[in-house]
């Protein structure tokens, strides 16, 4: 069937007619109403799609003339708001069953890195109240400190502890590495240049040893450097009156039990031997009390000069008698990584 024949001044199926002037007045009058009706609604988010009557939104809502308009998205707005308490990070806990690294150190620890007075001493002044801490009287040794409290000895401010120092100082005979002798002998603190502050010894040498000692600021720092699980030997040159026994030397190395008291291996040998006198080197990891000599002592040996040399990687080297020669930070951290 022909279609039928369109009318002349029809325009095409799809293309628009001429538009006259008062069909764009109106068709601009109702563009304008739309406009301001969007901007006037408000920011809502969309309406559940489960509930009754809600809109189609997605990939499977109706599209065309007839499908409905679909709701703006929800504008993000930035909240001011407190947190609820829940939300709150817990505050730090303090006192002694706070995690150690938050509850700080104990006062007579931190008295003693200081450079006030000793652990035992530190206590002492605890006990009879001459320390306050945030303008209050302390009393207790468990009492912790920490950063931005303020201390106070006998009513005078202690500055907080610096980093752990160490030095080298070559001990002469005749001084006793305490800091205090009740024989009133000459002590080997007393000796220190001033200005070093409060330092206490890693281990000690006797009244007649010399060589190197080593002094440090820290005392947590000193026991540690004298716990025989580093496994630093500690070197000496030994000079002994008597007939040597080189193989009685070489028989330390599996220990040996003097009176009782088990000694570990020591690595002993000759260096040189002139008539009755000779030089030995020995060198140990426990480091008892006088046990270089009461081991010498035991071979028939007896000491007349005994001089350490080393102590674990510190060495005496070209120190001079009585000098004293801090070890450089960058040489502590080397030898002592993780403190």
């Amino acid at each position: 069937m022909d279609a039928p024949a369109r009318q002349a001044g029809t325009p095409p199926f799809g293309t628009s007619a001429s538009v006259t002037p008062r069909r764009a007045a109106r068709s601009a009058a109702i563009a304008s109403d739309v406009a301001g009706a969007d901007a006037a609604l408000p920011d809502v988010a969309p309406p559940d799609a489960t509930r009754p009557g809600a809109r189609a939104s997605g990939p499977d809502a109706p599209k065309g003339p007839g499908a409905l308009r679909r709701s703006r998205p929800v504008r993000q707005t930035r909240s001011h708001a407190a947190p609820s308490p829940a939300a709150r990070p817990p505050a730090a806990a303090s006192g002694p069953d706070a995690p150690p690294g938050e509850r700080g150190e104990r006062i007579a620890k931190w008295l003693a890195r200081a450079g006030v007075a000793s652990r035992r001493d530190a206590e002492k002044l605890l006990a009879e109240g001459r320390v306050r801490v945030n303008n209050a009287v302390i009393t207790h040794p468990a009492t912790f400190v920490t950063a931005g409290d303020l201390v106070q000895v006998n009513g005078a401010l202690v500055e907080a502890p610096g980093r752990a120092r160490l030095w080298r100082y070559h001990k002469p005979d005749g001084l006793v590495t305490t800091h205090r002798d009740p024989e009133g002998r000459d002590t080997v603190f007393a000796a220190l240049p001033p200005g070093m502050g409060r330092v206490v010894s890693v281990g000690r040498l006797d009244l007649n040893s010399e060589g190197l000692l080593l002094l440090t600021n820290d005392g947590g720092l000193a026991r540690r450097l004298e716990m025989p699980a580093n496994g630093w030997l500690r070197r000496y040159r030994v000079r002994v009156y008597g007939v040597v026994d080189e193989a009685a030397l070489a028989g330390l190395a599996s220990g040996i039990e003097i009176d009782g008291v088990r000694y570990g291996p020591i690595e002993a040998g000759l260096d040189s031997r002139k008539g009755n006198n000779g030089w030995v080197t020995v060198a140990l990891r426990e480091g008892r009390n006088r046990e270089v000599r009461r081991v010498m002592e035991h071979l028939g040996l007896r000491v007349t000069r005994l001089i350490r040399v080393a102590y674990g990687p510190f060495q005496l080297g070209l120190l001079t008698r009585g000098s004293v020669e801090e070890v450089t930070a960058k040489v502590l951290r080397e030898q002592i990584p993780d403190l």
